[in-house]
């Protein structure tokens, strides 16, 4: 009885192996005959040989678009914002008005300092007349010395009057200046912080503008790279959001390095393309040193869905191979992995670039 049990037991044991043996293929050809062949056919297009170029090593720091002229205009008076004149993202002139304050209390005081100016002046016209009078009068006797230096006393005090009076009216005439917001540059209005009817109070923001016509690209560098770069330098600047690359120039290194993070900052101006703001994000590229990159016509690459091949020249057939690309270069592509320098690819006759086919293509 035992044995029998344990007949069956084996017999069951070894169906079901066999039958996971068999659902998973082991009995099957996974490959068809053939498959792993490689595709010959005869060369159709131009045959260019695989060759290596010098290009400079570049490294990248990523920085933020700032402008070199940016303004912060600030109330100097508590008042009222009576007129608006500017929105975000306008272009505004030099002296143009932006926003007008209210100046009723200031214009009543700057009468009121007029009128003291006239009356001293009829003081001190006064004083001159009574000084010139008795000046004649105390050489005949006529007068005495002591009431004549009264007279010049007098003198000195209108006019002294007389001068304070007109330092009044210059002084309310220039806080009144503050109530009318002139730009200070020609520019763009970054924001505006206060609306019509908002009171505002000494030392608050009212209005950003910025210069677009002279940006900046301000960049964290690392130390050991910051130290290859020199002030007048050309580098490349690349905005991501419009996606191309210009050329700067390092105008400024803050000779001063971050102790966390070990960076200095670095400030490239441009020339930049139009359509840039503050705060955008890019890169600059630091040239290290030259590297050997193999390259081939970037139109000798055929993709098929994530794979990228070529076809190699070999003996006058057109073999397919998988390669890996990287960087774009012109009309030139990297090549990371799968060709060598020497060997000799196909490329379309209708975009190939002219070049000498290597001597030993087709021996």
């Amino acid at each position: 009885m035992k044995n029998r049990r344990t007949i069956l037991m084996l017999a069951s044991g070894l169906f079901v192996l066999f039958l996971l043996m068999w659902m998973s293929g082991i009995f099957h050809s996974k490959v068809p005959a053939g498959a792993g062949r490689q595709q010959v056919r005869k060369v159709e297009g131009r045959i260019v040989p695989v060759h290596l170029v010098k290009m400079p090593l570049m490294e990248s720091a990523a920085g933020n678009v700032q402008a070199v002229h940016e303004t912060t205009i600030s109330s100097k008076l508590l008042s009222r914002v009576m007129e608006m004149n500017i929105k975000a993202g306008q272009v505004v002139k030099k002296d143009e008005v932006l926003l007008k304050l209210d100046d009723i209390d200031l214009r009543a005081k700057l009468q009121q300092a007029k009128s003291s100016v006239v009356m001293a002046e009829a003081a001190y016209n006064q004083a001159v007349t009574d000084e010139k009078r008795l000046g004649s009068l105390v050489k005949s006797g006529a007068v005495s010395q002591q009431e004549y230096d009264k007279t010049v006393t007098k003198l000195m005090s209108a006019d002294a009057e007389l001068k304070r009076a007109k330092e009044s009216v210059n002084e309310v005439q220039s806080i009144l200046d503050y109530a009318t917001v002139l730009s200070p540059m020609n520019g763009t209005v970054i924001d505006k912080k206060v609306d019509v009817g908002d009171t505002v109070v000494p030392g608050q923001p009212l209005i950003r503008l910025f210069d677009p016509a002279r940006m900046q690209m301000v960049a964290s560098v690392r130390e050991s790279h910051a130290i290859r770069l020199k002030v007048g330098q050309e580098i490349g600047v690349k905005i991501d959001t419009l996606n191309k690359v210009c050329k700067g120039t390092v105008s400024e290194i803050v000779p001063e390095s971050s102790s966390s993070s070990r960076t200095f900052l670095v400030k490239v101006t441009g020339p930049c393309p139009t359509g840039i703001y503050s705060g955008m994000f890019g890169r600059i590229y630091i040239p290290l040193a030259d590297e050997q990159v193999l390259v081939i016509p970037s139109n000798a690459v055929k993709k098929a869905g994530q794979l990228e091949m070529v076809d190699l020249a070999d003996k006058g057939n057109a073999v397919r191979r998988a390669v890996r690309t990287g960087r774009t270069f012109g009309d030139d592509v990297e090549i990371l992995s799968g060709l060598g320098e020497g060997e000799n690819v196909v490329v379309p006759d209708s975009t190939a670039p002219v070049q000498e086919e290597n001597k030993d293509v087709g021996k």
